[in-house]
């Protein structure tokens, strides 16, 4: 499954590159993550409970950040286990500047999925990934505008 899509965030390429590298940041803003913990430089142990539509499941797994380039780039290595099937994706991330105060952070990748995941059909996946990048992305928003609060 193709993976892609850009977004506008309110604030410096600096400063979303040190909330992308923030776990405890990532943990309150990825939809379904219950926990975030770094293992090792650059390598996170991951949990999260994933429930839209017909998809349902605990994943237990590891994220790592491969290739960082401070507040530019940097491939993101996923690889989830699961009851109803795994995930392994692997997805580049691009920041740049829009102005002094916005980001344009853009993603391209693919997911390869197993099991229960994989024979419940690319169309209903994608959606699934949709509704979670959308999700994903106001979470970061919200999250920028209660820092901006503090």
């Amino acid at each position: 499954m193709e993976l892609n899509g850009s977004y506008i965030l309110p604030a410096s390429t600096q400063k979303i590159w040190e909330m992308l590298m923030n776990p405890d940041t990532l943990a309150k803003v990825t939809p379904g993550i219950s926990r975030l913990e770094l293992e090792s430089e650059n390598v996170y142990k991951a949990i999260a409970e994933v429930k839209i539509g017909p998809v349902s499941g605990k994943f237990e797994g590891k994220a790592e950040v491969l290739h960082p380039v401070v507040a530019q780039s940097f491939t993101l290595n996923v690889h989830q286990n699961s009851k109803i099937g795994n995930v392994s994706a692997h997805i580049k991330m691009h920041l740049k500047a829009v102005s002094e105060h916005e980001t344009e952070l853009s993603f391209a990748g693919k997911a390869h999925m197993s099991g229960l995941l994989a024979r419940t059909g690319n169309r209903v996946m994608s959606g699934v990934a949709n509704t979670l990048t959308k999700q994903f992305f106001q979470n970061f928003e919200d999250e920028l505008a209660a820092k901006v609060e503090v």
